[in-house]
């Protein structure tokens, strides 16, 4: 594995296209609108490409062939240089035979738990259901108020806006968010974890103290009048076994359209929560 410097980037834009499930966190990074790193099997002519976003997410993609790229990766996963400092997410393109290859790395370091497997499911975006829902929509008394620079900085939680943008000045000129306020404090905020030209993906965060209020339901929504506002398409997608996440979209319009290996890579000698 060949770590790419940054002007080579654009060789990784082209065979990003010809992954077909959601990739947006990974052409953030090749496209620079966020630090991150870019693995290959060669400089030149590279036809492999791991692609990581600080936020710990992964995606694996190419060739699947080269088998010093493949042992490579071996190392990787098991940690042997400390690559990974902290629980990463890995997914995998489902065409080719990746997911076959992971399975059996699996299953080779399954004593060690360095690699556990889940399950990642996209979703399409049903107008008319989520016109439905939005017609029985609770009305909370609460203010829902576009995110500002204070709110922005100052946000808790596993899920928000300052882990997936640079910096909160690109945050306001690129992305957007919208928060639920209850006494003064932040209950839950919908925000654009990744928005290219077509697309905004929707990033979710609910203080503890404010679940089952049904405040989620209604950031999601203020930010998903802002898609259709703006002609983007709503993206949302999650683990299956996130099932507060899962039955959310549902409520929202979202359809479950495809299942993919998702791998939780660990830190040697320690177990990541995020």
């Amino acid at each position: 594995m060949i770590v790419l410097e940054n002007k080579d980037y654009y060789k990784a834009i082209e065979p990003l296209s010809y992954v077909s499930i959601n990739t947006l966190f990974a052409e953030a990074v090749i496209e620079q609108r966020i630090p991150g790193k870019i693995y290959v099997d060669s400089v030149q002519e590279p036809s492999t490409f791991y692609v990581a976003h600080p936020y710990g997410m992964s995606l694996l993609f190419g060739n699947s062939d080269n088998e010093q790229f493949n042992r490579d990766l071996y190392e990787y996963i098991n940690n042997q240089e400390s690559n990974i400092r902290k629980s990463e997410w890995l997914q995998v393109d489902p065409a080719g035979t990746w997911a076959d290859k992971i399975d059996s790395m699996t299953t080779q370091l399954n004593e060690q738990q360095i690699i556990m497997k889940n399950t990642r499911v996209n979703f399409s975006f049903n107008l008319e259901t989520y016109h439905q829902m939005k017609e029985q929509l609770r009305h909370h008394d609460h203010e829902i108020i576009q995110m500002t620079k204070d709110m922005f900085l100052s946000q808790t939680g596993g899920v928000i806006p300052r882990y997936f943008w640079r910096d909160v000045d690109q945050f306001l000129t690129v992305g957007m968010g919208y928060s639920l306020v209850c006494e003064g404090e932040i209950a839950s905020t919908a925000f654009s974890a990744f928005r290219n030209e077509h697309q905004l993906e929707i990033g979710i965060e609910t203080a503890e103290a404010h679940y089952g209020k049904g405040y989620a339901l209604s950031v999601c929504s203020a930010l998903i009048e802002y898609c259709l506002d703006h002609q983007l398409e709503p993206v949302w997608a999650c683990r299956l076994d996130n099932e507060s996440s899962y039955k959310l979209a549902q409520r929202l319009g979202f359809e479950p359209t495809l299942n993919i290996p998702y791998y939780r890579l660990e830190c040697r000698g320690s177990i990541d929560s995020n």
